[in-house]
């Protein structure tokens, strides 16, 4: 218990936040187990992996559309909260939110290049999952105004660690972008950065990204955000590397999911 005071807020008088800190890990944990098994979220490369017969019926957005869709809302309630946040820690974990969200609409504009479409029924509730997790994110936080400070203070690591996630994140996601001229719609294997050891170095600088803006919070409910996020992209991250050695025979097997040597 001392270590948890020392690192943690204590939990607020909040039966709302204690439920979304349990939902929010339970669900994306889910949801990464289910990547494993093969039932996929149908976003990216997986976007047209369910039955063909069940496909035709559901309705469907551009991926450009749907990923504005899944980020906006967001970046409207993160830059929200700067109407409702005081102090260094809580406006840095807005600031923190806020770059997250912008970063990932400029990419979805002027980054990324697309190949397919994405299933509304899939990106409705990831945006959902988005945009609750920002807001009880920041709602969590706004709870500790006036609550002592844990005795360990971890914001400036977490800005570090936010940093160099947001910046690692940005280079993967700039090198995906260049395996494609304009019009071309085939996949490649990755290659430069970290491309070399793991197949989603962007997940994993994603994830580092996370730890950054828990460590800035010292919220449960951000840990459990961060928690939950981690399963998730275990779980995609397997899924990846399996659909890459299934398309490509000349396929690195050293190359691991994400995290280099290891997994």
């Amino acid at each position: 218990m001392s270590i948890w005071s020392n690192i943690f807020y204590p939990p607020p008088p909040s039966a709302f936040v204690a439920a979304m800190s349990v939902i929010s890990c339970a669900s994306l944990a889910h949801s990464g187990l289910s990547e494993v098994r093969g039932r996929h979220l149908q976003y990216s490369k997986f976007w047209n992996t369910g039955r063909p017969s069940d496909d035709a019926r559901r309705a469907r957005i551009s991926s450009r559309a749907g990923m504005l869709l899944l980020y906006t809302p967001a970046l409207a309630s993160a830059a929200a909260s700067f109407g409702v946040l005081a102090g260094k820690r809580s406006l840095l974990l807005g600031l923190a939110l806020l770059l997250h969200f912008f970063k990932r609409d400029f990419e979805v504009l002027f980054i990324h290049q697309y190949s397919g479409n994405m299933m509304l029924d899939s990106a409705i509730p990831i945006s959902l999952s988005y945009f609750l997790s920002t807001v009880c994110m920041i709602y969590a936080q706004y709870l500790t105004q006036g609550a002592p400070e844990p005795a360990v203070d971890l914001k400036h690591a977490g800005v570090v660690l936010f940093l160099v996630g947001i910046v690692g994140n940005f280079y993967h996601h700039c090198l995906l972008s260049k395996l494609r001229e304009k019009g071309d719609k085939r996949y490649k294997i990755p290659k430069g950065g970290l491309f070399g050891l793991v197949i989603c170095p962007h997940y994993l600088f994603e994830i580092i990204g996370f730890i950054g803006v828990s460590l800035i919070s010292q919220t449960v409910y951000a840990f459990s955000f961060t928690a939950g996020t981690v399963f998730y992209l275990l779980g995609r991250s397997y899924a990846t590397r399996r659909w890459y050695l299934s398309k490509f025979r000349d396929f690195p097997k050293e190359i691991k999911a994400l995290i280099p040597y290891i997994y």
